[in-house]
């Protein structure tokens, strides 16, 4: 009789293993192949939109649901708050500066991607130093692209900045202004648009593609690619929590495949500079 008791625990026992044990495959099934949300704006969000439908994410084994928010600030906040997963419309710089000005939702970088020249525009003026004395000249009004344009204006010689000029300066931290240049700050989504109103714009290249411009062609003046635009190179990034995701870092990866690369290369002239650099890169 005792034996037979064994025989039947015994083999209750199995059988709760083996659900146990299929409970643990489906869960982690379930986790590999988790629809990834991308949140993005602009060009970047037709980006991932056919990277999302790309043979290459199949090959991958990535299923990608692409969304879109215009607000960079809304979308940072939907990526800590898990309404996005990862995100891909911020420099590196743009990112820093979130991250300082919210200490308690901070996102973590999980690869490069891209570094589109800032360009500074003019219908009025055909070179850097057509400008005269007394110009109005609009940037951007959040705090990475403000201190972005400024550089870009002094590397232009038009102004210098302050020794410790940083990613939250602005135009407080102007050393030298000769041309007492005038400054209007807009939104900077709304560059093409201003084009018109004001005799000088600097617009971000997302936004001057959105609105029919090209940077290298249409630009008066615009960024190189090397060591000081290193903080303009575009990043994904994710909520803190999920820096080691490995299934988010192979969006990494997928973004930087040949054949994408291709894709992005013809669909957008040539703006998009490819940077495939570790992390380590930008710090």
């Amino acid at each position: 009789m005792r034996k037979k008791w064994h025989k039947i625990i015994g083999t209750i026992l199995l059988t709760l293993s083996i659900f146990i044990l299929a409970g643990c495959g489906k869960s982690a099934s379930a986790n590999t192949n988790k629809t990834i949300t991308v949140g993005s704006q602009g060009s970047d969000l037709e980006i991932w939109q056919h990277i999302a439908k790309s043979s290459q994410a199949k090959s991958a084994g990535l299923k990608i649901k692409v969304k879109e928010i215009t607000d960079g600030a809304q979308l940072n906040k939907a990526t800590t708050e898990g309404e996005v997963d990862v995100n891909a419309f911020q420099s590196w710089s743009y990112y820093q500066a979130y991250n300082k000005q919210n200490p308690n939702g901070k996102l973590a970088a999980l690869g490069t991607t891209y570094l589109e020249p800032l360009g500074i525009y003019s219908k009025k003026y055909k070179k850097i130093s057509d400008i005269p004395d007394g110009t109005t000249i609009a940037i951007a009004n959040n705090p990475a692209n403000t201190s972005r344009d400024l550089l870009l204006l002094q590397k232009a010689g038009l102004i210098t900045l302050d020794k410790g000029f940083d990613a939250l300066s602005n135009t407080k931290d102007i050393k030298s202004n000769p041309k007492n240049l005038k400054f209007k700050e807009i939104d900077d989504t709304t560059g093409p648009r201003v084009l018109n109103d004001v005799d000088v714009v600097l617009i971000s290249n997302t936004v001057a593609l959105d609105g029919g411009l090209h940077v290298l062609t249409d630009s008066i003046y615009h960024e190189s690619v090397d060591q000081s635009t290193k903080d303009n190179v575009n990043i994904l990034a994710t909520a803190k929590k999920n820096k080691n995701n490995a299934q988010y870092k192979k969006l990494v990866k997928l973004y930087h495949n040949k054949k994408i690369q291709k894709y992005i290369n013809k669909k957008y002239y040539g703006t998009k500079i490819e940077v495939n650099k570790p992390l380590s890169y930008l710090k």
